[in-house]
C-alpha cells in the first residue's frame, strides 16, 4: 500500500489517496482521533472520480461519528482496464431495460459474477493493508455499493462485523446460497420504485439472508432518491455493532 496524495478537509478529516498494486483507493480518518478507530468500507458502483462527491460526503458523515472510511476502485472502472465481456453484458442489460423487457439471468451472470470474483479479493487485500495502519483498529463494517459484492464479502470475510447493503443492483440467483451463509447484522435499503432493480428479487434476497438480526428499510422513490435520514440511521446501526 502506497499513499500518493494527502489533504486535510475543512472539518479536520484527513483524506489520503493510495494505490494497492494497480488498484487506487482513498482512506479518510477523523481529525480528532486519539486512539485506533473502527473502519467502514464504502462500496460504490464504480468510477472513483465520478462518485467522489457522494463518497466524501459519506466518509465525512462516518468521521463525525468517530469512524474511519475507505474505498477502492472497482475492476473495469475509472482508469482500470475494461473487460470486453463485461461491456457486452452491460450493453445487453441496458438494451433489455430500455425495451422494458425482463432481464435474463444469463445477462446478470455474465455482468456480475466476474466482477464479484475479481473485486472481493481486492477488497480483502485492501482491508489487510488498512488494518495494518496504527490509526485503524477495527472492527469493520461494509456499506453500500454493488450488493452482490457485499453479499460475498459478508459471507467470506470474518473481519466484517456488520453491513449496510443497498438493494439497487442485480444479483445472480446463484448467490442466494451465499446469502444464506451471511450471519452478521444487516441493514438493507430498498428504493421501492427503483427503475433499474427487480423489487421482488430484492425482497427474496433479504428473505434468504441467514442473519439473526436483519432489518429492511423500504422507501418510496427511484434509485437515487434514498432519504438523507438513512445516513443517520446507518451511523446508528454501525455504532451499535462496531463499538
Amino acid at each position: 500500500m502506497e499513499f500518493i496524495a494527502q489533504q486535510r478537509l475543512d472539518d479536520g478529516v484527513l483524506e489520503r489517496g493510495f494505490t494497492l498494486g494497480e488498484v487506487p483507493g482513498i482512506l479518510w480518518t477523523p481529525g480528532s482521533a486519539s486512539a485506533p478507530v473502527p473502519l467502514i468500507l464504502l462500496g460504490h458502483p464504480g468510477g472513483l472520480r465520478r462518485m467522489y462527491p457522494r463518497l466524501v460526503a459519506r466518509a465525512r458523515h462516518c468521521a463525525a461519528e468517530g469512524f474511519a472510511a475507505a474505498t477502492i476502485e472497482l475492476p473495469g472502472s475509472g482508469d482500470r482496464p475494461r473487460s470486453a465481456a463485461a461491456e457486452e453484458a452491460r450493453a445487453d442489460l441496458h438494451r433489455a431495460l430500455a425495451a422494458g423487457e425482463p432481464v435474463d439471468d444469463e445477462i446478470v451472470d455474465r455482468l456480475v459474477l466476474p466482477l464479484v470474483e475479481k473485486a472481493v479479493p481486492e477488497w480483502r487485500a485492501a482491508l489487510d493493508a488498512i488494518l495494518s495502519l496504527p490509526e485503524i483498529g477495527g472492527p469493520v463494517g461494509y456499506a453500500g455499493g454493488v450488493i452482490a459484492i457485499g453479499v460475498r464479502l459478508a459471507a467470506v470475510e470474518p473481519r466484517i462485523s456488520a453491513a449496510l447493503l443497498f438493494a439497487g443492483s442485480f444479483v445472480p440467483r446463484a448467490m442466494f446460497e451465499e446469502a444464506r451463509q451471511v450471519t452478521i447484522p444487516l441493514l438493507v435499503l430498498l428504493q421501492w420504485d427503483d427503475e433499474g432493480n427487480d423489487r421482488q428479487l430484492a425482497l427474496d434476497l433479504f428473505d434468504a439472508f441467514g442473519s439473526g438480526e436483519k432489518t429492511l428499510h423500504a422507501n418510496m422513490g427511484g434509485h437515487t432518491g434514498v432519504p438523507h435520514f438513512e445516513g443517520d440511521d446507518g451511523n446508528r446501526f454501525f455504532a451499535r455493532h462496531l463499538r
